[in-house]
């Protein structure tokens, strides 16, 4: 697990902008949820800013390409520049897959952002989407966003988190790791 983080509630600093990233079944909307009444900032959930045709496609079975995700994209940018304009803090869960995807939200989040990355195997994932109910996202996209993936690298704020291991004790070192960054990146 590596770490950095974002201003903690109440000590004169702006509070957090965090994104809960990963591929599909890694737990973002779960741990999203649980981060942000931890940190007691609004939850976002990626998901309900894909445009019906972008829903309609990947209920199909059909992967989304850039051109697809892009309305996504700016639309959740538009939500976090909100944000961050307003000075509120903010969790979001969403996939943010590609590096370019999270430098569009870390460009609307006025240089606010931190990102928690949940990684998991692709066997797991593909369980774990085959298994769930209710959902948009089939199994079999599963290895289209491994395709996509790239991690976040080391120059981008933020934790790695096995996402087959989120505790209540994982979770309060995430919060810290967002509070320390907090302190060290100003406010």
């Amino acid at each position: 697990m590596t770490s950095c983080g974002e201003p903690a509630p109440g000590a004169g600093r702006k509070p957090p902008i965090v994104l809960v990233l990963g591929v599909s079944g890694s737990g973002k909307t779960t741990t999203g949820k649980a981060l942000a009444e931890r940190l007691a900032v609004t939850f976002v959930e990626g998901d309900d800013f894909h445009s019906a045709a972008g829903l309609a496609r990947m209920t199909a079975g059909r992967a989304l390409d850039d051109a697809d995700r892009a309305p996504w994209l700016h639309a959740l940018a538009d939500r976090i520049r909100h944000s961050a304009e307003a000075g509120a803090g903010l969790v979001v869960a969403c996939s943010a897959l590609k590096r370019a995807y999270r430098d569009e939200l870390r460009a609307a989040a006025d240089g606010r952002l931190w990102c928690l990355y949940l990684a998991l195997d692709r066997d797991t994932a593909r369980d774990r989407v085959a298994r769930r109910t209710g959902h948009f996202m089939p199994a079999r996209l599963v290895d289209s966003q491994f395709a996509t993936l790239e991690p976040p690298g080391p120059d981008e704020p933020g934790m790695t988190l096995d996402a087959t291991a989120v505790t209540a004790a994982g979770l309060a070192r995430v919060a810290a790791a967002v509070a320390s960054y907090g302190r060290s990146a100003g406010g």
